[in-house]
């Protein structure tokens, strides 16, 4: 499945992988490093729906274009926009909410900021600031953000340290909830706990399913 993308430069078309079930839409971003093909998403999704919601994946024209630097913030806003119009016109009338791998989950919140409609985010590591740089946030836009926020983060990622910075922007925001996972890295991986990447995608799919049904 492919849809367009308006860019100011022309019109982009993406991949996207869609599944439909009985239940609302997860619309689900990658990360910076990788495309919706990455098994961490794949479990992610698989496990969603499981639990019976539709989920459509998509790329960033960066990545269907072989590049892996991502490329200007209004592109990938764009490119969450249409990916959410297009799964509105797969299933109308439905809930749809917006989650992301780190960059993709950030994408999603900017879009929301500036207008985008959806049910609610979610973040699969958001990255508040490049690791070691926490003066450089990437949050003044967080409290703007009217639907509920659900922030999956790893306690050790080296996004979000320290945690007390991270925990304060939380506190801004008009509804958000953070779902720890105790030693979790970026991808959330825990050391001394070796589990491959769709496995522990698939193990976050029940914190999402418990927001998205509240």
């Amino acid at each position: 499945m492919n849809f367009d993308v308006e860019l100011p430069n022309g019109t982009a078309t993406v991949s996207a992988q869609w599944v439909e079930a009985a239940g609302g839409t997860v619309v689900v971003a990658h990360g910076a490093g990788a495309g919706m093909e990455h098994p961490f998403l794949t479990g992610f999704t698989d496990a969603l729906n499981s639990s019976g919601f539709s989920t459509l994946r998509f790329n960033f024209p960066y990545r269907e274009q072989g590049r892996r630097m991502p490329g200007p913030a209004a592109h990938a806003i764009a490119t969450w926009r249409a990916a959410v119009t297009h799964a509105r016109s797969l299933v109308p009338g439905t809930a749809v909410w917006a989650a992301g791998k780190s960059y993709g989950g950030r994408m999603a919140s900017m879009a929301v900021a500036e207008g985008m409609s959806v049910d609610g985010l979610i973040y699969l590591g958001y990255p508040l600031h490049p690791p070691g740089r926490p003066e450089k946030p990437r949050s003044e836009h967080l409290p703007s953000i009217a639907v509920p926020q659900l922030f999956i983060e790893g306690s050790n990622d080296p996004f979000i340290q320290p945690l007390s910075q991270f925990e304060q922007v939380v506190d801004t925001c008009a509804d958000a909830r953070v779902h720890w996972i105790d030693g979790g890295g970026h991808s959330f991986e825990v050391k001394g706990n070796k589990r491959a990447p769709e496995v522990v995608g698939a193990s976050l799919a029940p914190v999402v399913v418990e927001f998205a049904t509240v």
